[in-house]
């Protein structure tokens, strides 16, 4: 019987919690609605009210279940963080890949555009889309998207450059490879434990960019249930019911720790990998220098 292969950053103790701890909110986002007590715009109770036998986390402004909404608020911002993360790194990826091979002019445009992008606060970005274009959540999404571009174009470009450097980029040049092929095929597998390093990064930065433009109210509108916009809707009623406040701010701080903890202990694992790799190259040199030669004189 073949055993699991359980991969090495998750058998660290900061990968096993993250990973545990990034278990549990996707599973509340994903399952959480099935088994919530109540709809999320049913009236259970007063508002504000505290925890009781019939809303176990109390009441929020209007009197609906906190707990219910809390399970249901999931979806939306794990959706959408990933959907413009997913964004973000496909036009990332493909400037810093186009810039970091060309080494040209197009190299200079390209990265002074970007360091234009983020000369501008982020917020200030969102908040320009969201009065130009209107409060949307696709609004949302493409005002993320390009917040994040600028940071991957600029870890994509710095790889690139390392890598259009190696054999295999030459090798490819004497086969006569074109630019494409050669980003296709050489560059992006060799770089893509880099990014999938800083994806983790990235998305807990479009969760906290998310949570932030609903908590504005310029992402998701009510009766809609999402953890950044229970928080802004029920600041005021804080000293009536802490939890209807507590609970989402509880499940945003876990997904986006969970995040960075993975990735983190992810980034951790390949460090090591690459000098057990070092540390064994340097053995079979030692051990090849160490090997008794046997001349031509002693070979007559």
């Amino acid at each position: 019987m073949s055993r699991v292969h359980i991969p090495a950053f998750a058998r660290t103790l900061a990968g096993s919690i993250g990973l545990s701890l990034l278990a549990v909110v996707l599973l509340v986002a994903a399952f959480g609605p099935l088994v919530a007590p109540h709809s999320i715009t049913e009236i259970v109770g007063p508002p504000g009210q505290p925890p009781s036998s019939s809303a176990l986390l109390g009441t929020d402004y209007l009197g609906r279940d906190v707990l219910s909404r809390t399970l249901n608020g999931g979806r939306s911002v794990i959706l959408v963080g990933g959907a413009a993360t997913a964004l973000s790194y496909l036009f990332g990826v493909v400037i810093g890949m186009v810039a970091g091979y060309n080494r040209s002019l197009l190299d200079s445009f390209l990265m002074r555009a970007m360091d234009v992008m983020l000369a501008f606060p982020a917020l200030l970005i969102l908040l320009v889309l969201a009065a130009g274009l209107g409060f949307h959540l696709w609004v949302v999404i493409v005002g993320v998207t390009i917040v994040q571009v600028p940071f991957i174009a600029r870890v994509v470009r710095t790889t690139t450059l390392d890598a259009s450097t190696r054999g295999y980029v030459e090798a490819a040049h004497a086969r006569g490879e074109g630019t494409a092929a050669i980003l296709r095929r050489e560059i992006l597998p060799n770089i893509t434990p880099v990014l999938l390093a800083d994806f983790g990064l990235r998305f807990g930065y479009s969760i906290v960019l998310v949570a932030s433009m609903n908590f504005l109210g310029l992402g998701l509108s009510p009766p809609a249930a999402d953890w950044g916009l229970m928080i802004s809707e029920n600041r005021n009623f804080i000293s009536l019911n802490i939890w209807s406040v507590l609970a989402p701010a509880i499940m945003l701080a876990l997904l986006t720790i969970s995040v960075n903890v993975t990735a983190d202990a992810y980034v951790r694992s390949l460090g090591r990998s690459s000098r057990r790799k070092v540390e064994r190259g340097s053995g079979v040199a030692t051990a090849a220098t160490e090997l008794p030669t046997t001349t031509d004189k002693e070979m007559a």
